[in-house]
């Protein structure tokens, strides 16, 4: 079998199947990704029965696609890996069921792997990783700030106490008439408008690390809502330019003062709201200005979304820390580090 470091991934955790082939936790030969966007789009979010069926029905498809995409058989793969939490549980248990069926059959060992760790070593397509190091962890369901020791030594610094800023993107998206997801027109609108709204940056100046941002969605949806009743108009761009400012402020702060406190040799951005570029200007700024030693590395950002190439990199640091799941293994929706 030679050198080769194989990894074949599995990622199911929301509403993308996709399955990858990694070559020794840097080389993507293959990352095939069936989106459900168009099945949601009507509900103006996930639902999960429909995200499992999606699952179901693609799941086959696509691990035939990545095994010929990438030109290897079972036999040249090392490992299997696969996201086994957090996320939705029927979605999740696809994934799991089906890797652990590979597994099995193919007599390879079953390397479990938390999802979040998957956004974080996304950032290993684009640079090697020194340690300590931190990550600025922004996504739909979750917006963490992570404190990284050693190699696959995660510690939590903060994390949202609501809704994390993706869903709270999604939310005000839907009080604009956007439809599901929401972020990128979000973004695109932030940058032809103004902050003209000025609204609350929640817990930016709070001791903690954690974040909120119900309290933002509340008093956007309320500053809509007043107009609408007074009959008045408001700038979109200008209402999508002050939110986003909002959230950017308090992630870039808590960032900010995070770094300070635990000074690390680099920051990953990463998460499905590591795409937007409103943040990546400004915590590419920030570094620049106020962190100069600290090397920032952004995730790629046709990585930043769900995807199986970045379970495959953070499989293969599992698989190098002999870490194992057996046949017993189940879906965890509330997993954390």
């Amino acid at each position: 079998m030679g050198e080769r470091n194989l990894i074949l991934a599995f990622e199911s955790s929301c509403d993308e199947t996709s399955i990858a082939v990694v070559e020794d936790g840097r080389t993507i030969l293959s990352n095939i990704i069936a989106t459900q966007i168009d099945s949601h789009k009507r509900f103006g979010g996930v639902v999960p029965e429909v995200a499992s069926r999606h699952h179901i029905e693609q799941v086959t498809r696509c691990l035939k696609e990545a095994l010929s995409k990438a030109n290897v058989t079972y036999a040249d793969l090392t490992a299997v890996a696969v996201t086994y939490g957090p996320g939705l549980v029927g979605a999740l248990l696809i994934g799991v069921t089906a890797a652990k069926a590979v597994a099995f059959a193919h007599h390879l060992p079953l390397i479990p792997v938390n999802h979040m760790a998957g956004h974080i070593y996304a950032g290993r397509f684009v640079s090697d990783f020194e340690f300590p190091q931190m990550a600025l962890l922004v996504s739909g369901g979750h917006t963490e700030l992570v404190y990284i020791e050693s190699e696959n030594d995660f510690k939590i610094l903060g994390e949202t106490r609501d809704d994390a800023a993706g869903e709270a993107y999604d939310k005000i998206g839907r009080v604009l008439g956007v439809t599901y997801p929401a972020g990128k027109t979000i973004d695109q609108w932030a940058h032809q408008g103004e902050d003209t709204f000025d609204f609350p940056r929640a817990m930016e100046k709070d001791a903690s690390y954690d974040f909120s941002f119900s309290g933002l969605k509340s008093s956007f949806i309320n500053t809509v809502h007043n107009a609408e009743q007074r009959k008045v108009t408001l700038n979109k761009e200008d209402l999508a330019a002050s939110f986003q400012q909002s959230v950017v402020d308090v992630l870039a702060e808590k960032t900010d003062r995070a770094l300070d406190r635990f000074p690390v040799k680099q920051l990953v951005l990463a998460g499905g709201v590591a795409a937007n570029l409103g943040l990546r200007e400004r915590i590419e700024r920030d570094m620049h200005q106020k962190h100069p030693a600290t090397k920032l590395i952004m995730a790629p950002i046709k990585l930043c979304g769900d995807n199986a190439a970045m379970i495959g990199a953070a499989g293969y640091v599992a698989y190098q820390h002999q870490k194992r799941a057996q046949m017993d293994l189940n879906a965890e929706p509330g997993l954390s580090f």
